[in-house]
């Protein structure tokens, strides 16, 4: 799964919830929340992360980030229900405080598994930290389910 770059026609304002993608290698292809801090000229944003924190752990993280990186909080799906997940569905897992795209690839009683097709792990989650994987292109949300 290869790492899209978002519509950069979306003008942010300052204290929008968005997603910025990572780029960091190991990392990339997961969207950790923020709020736009302030734009930088016409291509990139101060954002500062809701659960990301600086090296000495005394504030959140504050980073410049290109526009394309960054897209709105995606809607609420209100069908994640377990009679509505099905095997091999595309999901964002909450998982080292940013959301990952994974495929469910199993169920217990307790949990269902995602496999990361970046890592290649398969790691059991419970049902509150999935949600429906949805793209933002061309400024329109689109599931994948």
């Amino acid at each position: 799964m290869a790492f899209k770059k978002q519509d950069t026609t979306t003008l942010f304002q300052r204290g929008d919830k968005v997603e910025v993608a990572s780029q960091e290698w190991g990392y990339i292809g997961s969207y950790y929340t923020a709020k736009i801090v302030c734009s930088i000229g016409h291509s990139h944003y101060r954002v500062r992360f809701k659960n990301l924190v600086n090296d000495d752990k005394s504030d959140l993280l504050e980073e410049i980030v290109m526009a394309s990186e960054i897209r709105p909080m995606p809607p609420r799906h209100k069908t994640l229900l377990p009679e509505n997940i099905c095997l091999y569905d595309i999901v964002d897992v909450f998982d080292k405080d940013g959301w990952w795209v994974g495929f469910v690839s199993g169920r217990d009683e307790q949990s269902y598994y995602a496999y990361f097709p970046t890592t290649g792990d398969n790691v059991a989650y419970p049902l509150q930290l999935l949600r429906f994987h949805q793209e933002w292109n061309m400024g329109n949300w689109i599931s994948s389910n």
